[in-house]
């Protein structure tokens, strides 16, 4: 493991307050040459959170600070570590016209950026699928079936992949089987392993990568990174590029899941 390329900051809303220091010590600790810091972007002004503490993405008051106090970092540990400013975009649809706006607006700050998809519309409503075991089971219910949420939920991935979000429009596609983290709970009567591959197969059409997501593992209803190893071996197959992230929202997680990912890309 070199590099960490999935990690949030004090700046989350939902993760610790560990601080930036805590977090590079630790990567440094664990060997790495780089990390890239993806918080949370802010949502859509005008979009309303669906998450009951309204916590999904940071405040864009502080986005500045942000980048400001990754600047300082990156300077003061050049000759230890690299240190990269990064952001994760939410992927909503019937918001891609401002998500393109706030990527032409941030764009020259990014060294790197991860494109994920956490809620799914239903009609006029929007549902965030990561949230709580509790809530996805609400959102089943909603949509008249576990089934109907994984389908949703892909049609959506394979929307984030195709849509025009202008330049700076990431080129790594966030955790792309999230909508499995609480499948021991809710287990599938179908598989959704040819959407997977479809999805795989359009990551490469656009010639993008795949945020090769370590935190899946730890999760107890999860148990298995995202992508699991079948989809990861096809990624590598078709020469799409897995790029590692532990998703850590406290410093301890650097690192988080690694051994578990397939021999072919751990070493």
């Amino acid at each position: 493991m070199k590099a960490d390329r999935h990690v949030h900051t004090p700046f989350c809303p939902h993760g610790s307050t560990d601080k930036f220091d805590e977090y590079i010590t630790r990567g440094i600790e664990l060997g790495l040459k780089e990390i890239t810091f993806t918080e949370h972007a802010p949502l859509p002004q005008n979009f309303q959170d669906p998450t009951p503490e309204k916590d999904s993405g940071m405040e864009a008051s502080m986005l500045l600070d942000y980048f400001q106090e990754l600047r300082v970092l990156k300077e003061h540990y050049k000759d230890k570590i690299l240190i990269k400013s990064g952001l994760e975009v939410d992927f909503i649809e019937g918001y891609e016209t401002e998500t393109k706006d706030f990527l032409n607006e941030v764009g020259e700050f990014l060294d790197d950026s991860i494109l994920s998809v956490h809620f799914i519309k239903q009609e006029s409503s929007w549902h965030c699928i990561d949230f709580s075991d509790d809530v996805f089971g609400e959102i089943a219910n909603k949509l008249g079936s576990i089934e109907a949420v994984y389908a949703k939920y892909y049609d959506t991935l394979e929307k984030s992949i195709t849509a025009d979000l202008g330049i700076y429009k990431p080129k790594r596609i966030g955790h792309i089987t999230l909508v499995h983290k609480f499948q021991h709970r809710y287990p599938l009567t179908k598989s959704f392993d040819d959407r997977v591959y479809r999805v795989l197969d359009m990551i490469k059409e656009q010639q993008y990568a795949i945020d090769y997501n370590g935190a899946g593992f730890v999760k107890p209803l999860c148990r298995e990174p995202y992508p699991p190893e079948r989809f990861a071996k096809r990624a590598i197959d078709l020469g799409i590029p897995l790029i590692y992230g532990s998703d850590a929202h406290q410093a301890k997680d650097l690192g988080q899941g690694f051994e578990s990912l397939i021999p072919e890309f751990n070493g």
